[in-house]
Parts: C-alpha cells; structure tokens; sequence
C-alpha cells in the first residue's frame, strides 16, 4: 500500500507464477506508478457544496499510518490524512484469506459547517495491457448493473460516447443495487463491489493512455462534530470459480461467477465446468477427470445416437450396392439420386441420421474448448508424463523423436510449430481415421476425397490447441469408434478394426440367396 496517494499498487499472487517453472516469477496483479505497466486501486472523496479538490483526499495526499503496520487477514491497517482544515480522513484496509480487500472511509468533521462530498474507488490501468487477444476470449472492463452483464474490450474504450457530467470517451450508468465493474483479464480480476446505489463509470483518458473504472456515491452531507462512512469491496486476484462462486453465494456479489467467460453457450459451459470441477476433487487430476467427463457425456447422449449407429451401419454395408448404382448412372446426376433414393426407401435407411451424433458433439466441443481456454483450474494443470499443462499444447515433437533426439522443439510461435506435432495430436488423427472408416463413403467423389483427408487436416489444426481439449477428442473418437463397432456386431455385420465388412459374415449374406434353389 504507498502512503503517497493510499493507493493498492503492489500485488502479487503467491500461489501463481509465470510459467511452470518452480523458481519463475510469481504472478504481478498490480504495480506502482513509475513502473513499466501501473495498475492500481485507488479510493477517495469527491468534494461538493464549497469544498475544493485541496480539502479532499487525492492522488498526491501523504497518508500516515495510525497503528498496525501489516495488513493481514484479522489485522486491518488503517491510514489517516488531516486536511488541516477541521476534516479529518481515515482509511481502514482489511483483505480475507483470498481475494477480497475491504476498504471503508470516514471523513470526521470537526469544522462549524456541514460539508459535501461524495466517496469513490477507482481501478486504473496506465496503457494498454498486453492481452491474449483472441476472439473467444473477453478482455477488458466487465461490469454488472442491476443484474445486467456488460463487458467492454480494451480497444473498444477509446471509442466510448460522451457523458455530460464526465465528458468524452465515458460510459455512465446508474445502478440501484446488484452492482459491480472493474477489469478482466484471461486468469486475473479487479473488480470494486461498493454499497449501492451508485454510478459505475467506464472511462478512457486519451491524453494520458489511462483506461479507468469507477464508482462513485452519492453525495451526501456531514454535519458539524459528526462522522461520515463509506464501505467498498475490492476483488483482486485469481479468477478461482470455487472462491468467485463462494463471493457471490455467501458474499451476497449478485451474478459475480459471470466474471468468469462462459461464452455464448453458457448453458453448456457452466454445467459442463461444475460437473468437471466436481469430478477433479474426487479424481485429483484433471486429465483423468476430463476422460472421466467425456465417458460422462457419451454415455448421456447415446440413446439418441444409437439410431444413428445403426443408420450408419446399415449404411456401410450398402456401400457395393451405391458404387453399382453410380457406374450404373454415370454423369446422370438425377437418375443417380432416384435410385440411390430408391434403395434408402428399399433398405429403410435414413442418410441424414448418421449427422445425428456431430450435431450433438458441436456445441459440446466448443463448449468444453472454452472451459479449457479460460478456466484458471486447467493452467498449469499437469496429466501424466510430459503432459504437465493441460490449457498448453503438447510439448512433444516428432521433428525431435518425441525427445530421443537432442534438439529443442520449435518454437511454439514460428511456423514450423505447425509440423511440429506432439504425441496427442498424431493420435487424434488416427482415432479419427479409424473412427471414419466405420462410416459409409459419401456417394460424391470429391466430397469422399474431403472427408478422407479430414482426420490429416484436424491433426495439425488442432496440434496447436490445449492438450486438455485434444485428449477429451481422442477420447471421444475412441468410444464413439467402440459403441459403432459393438453397434455394428450386435445389428449382425462383422466390420474388421478397419471398418471394412468381411465377405460372407454381413447380414445380407446369411440370408438366403434368390438364385440359389432352397434344398427340400
């Protein structure tokens, strides 16, 4: 805490360093002004009726310390500032075992004269923040305004409107209650929580690169010889969803766990995020827990993909008869159709079903992608082996062997990352290959050559993702590839790991044959 101002300007998380190295630095949430990137928490009064800035607490105030020197959960340390003029400031600062500062104001009036003003706190960012900056991810000014989300990007700021009573670049909104607003970064919050009501101020100061929240109180008298208080809740450290959730259940912070990106498919990812988190502080690893949840889910949606197994499979063994029919129909794209039509009527075989089950693995994937991409609880997280962060790709590379051979993998950032495939990677191309081989061929030639390049393609695309994402796909091509297999088997085709079906062991070839005379 520096006396010169009372700002909250130098934060560190001791539990979070930079990378995974032990001896890393650790993870610097707030920092000084003068220093490379200032971000602090500032608090103070606004004067009113006929107070002047100079009679009121601001940027430059040297603060005493009056009695406890160490701030420390059940020992609070608090500044005082005499104006000289018969007001009297004190700053009483307590922090909880977490995450959360409680800061309260008191302007003691010993003047002949009520005064005016009004308290506020303020985050300020001095500069843009380097961020992550991708699309899926929201950085930046997130507030909540009577049960209202809004979230604001860093370089969306200096576009702001004007407010009348802040002027430009300045976004203004009037909460009554369930209100708070402060910044968000991919792992690590501020946020002011203050009694309600009060204004929530989102503002950019072009002139000095200043990106700032705020809330300010209404103005209010004090009365000669009388004592005016002011409490605010600063939130400052990790975005941890089980200390988030507990603020808002027991802290009474209204829709505090949204701070937490969930995206557009919030109904998935929260659910998705609890029952994983639940599954993790059984299992104790969260590699094995996402396997355990992916089994979970598959498991949950396979009554409704079992019609589309045996769709599929049925499918499958009319592959001789739909190359027939294309030979039979050359160019003739319409007489192609009526017959390939005519035999799904035949057979009693619905091509659409077998996209039954990828309708459903979509917003799951996407879903699960944004749990692994945003939640604190995946950074860091290790699985077995090599794999010791699951929100990372996998270090592995085969341009080094996996390791035999002594040379560094590449750069994650260069180009040849790309080729650089890890272990994981090559094995989601492979489960997806085989898992493909089970399908039926698209009748299209060029469509057939799309899909039987696709597991290649999705093995480098993704070779780039978090590991954790990558294993939960492995994962899930290998129970989708065993429950069409054992699908398959039970509907009496006898397809060989490859998917091809075995001449004399399919459904079709055990039953009678018409030109072959029934023995009497």
């Amino acid at each position: 805490i520096s006396l010169l101002g009372g700002r909250i300007d130098q934060l560190a998380l001791k539990r979070y360093r930079e990378t995974l190295d032990p001896t890393s630095p650790l993870v610097n949430l707030l920092s000084p002004v003068g220093s490379g990137d200032p971000y602090y928490a500032l608090f103070g009064w606004a004067p009113g009726g006929d107070l002047s800035f100079d009679d009121v607490p601001g940027p430059n105030t040297q603060w005493q310390v009056e009695g406890n020197q160490t701030l420390a959960p059940d020992a609070p340390v608090t500044l005082v500032w005499d104006n000289g003029k018969g007001l009297i400031f004190r700053r009483e600062i307590t922090v909880d075992q977490r995450y959360m500062f409680y800061v309260t104001q008191t302007v003691e009036n010993t003047t002949g004269a009520p005064v005016r003003l009004a308290p506020y706190g303020r985050v300020v960012r001095e500069g843009e923040p380097d961020t992550v900056n991708f699309f899926i991810l929201h950085e930046g000014v997130v507030r909540m305004s009577d049960g209202t989300l809004e979230e604001i990007k860093y370089k969306k700021m200096p576009d702001l409107g004007a407010d009348e009573r802040w002027g430009p670049t300045t976004e203004v909104v009037d909460v009554t209650e369930d209100g708070w607003i402060g910044f968000t970064d991919k792992y690590w919050m501020t946020t002011l929580i203050p009694d309600q009501p009060f204004l929530s101020v989102a503002q950019y100061v072009g002139r000095s690169d200043v990106y700032q929240t705020e809330t300010r109180l209404p103005t209010g008298d004090v009365a000669p010889g009388q004592t005016a208080s002011s409490s605010t809740r600063l939130f400052a450290g990790a975005k941890e969803w089980e200390a988030i959730r507990t603020y808002q259940n027991q802290g009474g912070i209204r829709g505090f766990i949204d701070s937490i990106d969930w995206g557009w498919f919030f109904f998935l990812t929260k659910p998705i995020f609890w029952l994983l988190h639940n599954i993790n502080s059984v299992i104790g690893n969260m590699g094995w827990s996402i396997i355990v949840l992916t089994i979970f889910l598959k498991a949950l949606l396979f009554p409704l993909a079992y019609k589309s197994y045996v769709s599929m499979a049925k499918m499958k063994e009319l592959q001789p008869e739909m190359e027939k029919i294309k030979e039979r129909a050359g160019d003739d794209r319409q007489k192609l159709q009526q017959e390939m039509m005519g035999l799904y009527k035949k057979e009693k075989v619905t091509p659409a079903s077998g996209c039954l089950p990828i309708l459903f693995q979509i917003p799951i994937f996407f879903s699960l992608y944004k749990v692994i991409f945003v939640t604190l609880e995946l950074r860091h997280a290790p699985w077995l082996g090599w794999i010791r962060d699951l929100s990372a790709p996998d270090p592995s590379s085969i341009l080094n062997l996996f390791g035999l051979l002594p040379y560094a993998p590449p750069d994650p950032n260069s180009f040849l990352a790309i080729i650089s495939l890890g272990v994981l990677p090559i094995l989601l191309g492979i489960s997806m290959w085989l898992q493909q081989k089970l399908n039926p061929a698209p009748a299209d030639a060029t469509q057939a050559m799309i899909f039987a390049w696709m597991p290649w393609v999705f093995m480098f695309m993704l070779g780039q993702f978090a590991s954790g994402l990558v294993l939960y796909w492995i994962t899930n091509n290998t129970i989708t590839f065993t429950q069409q297999y054992a699908i398959m088997r039970s509907q009496g085709y006898k397809p060989d790991v490859f998917g091809n079906i075995r001449r004399g062991f399919s459904r079709k070839k055990a039953e009678p044959d018409e030109k072959t005379p029934e023995k009497k």
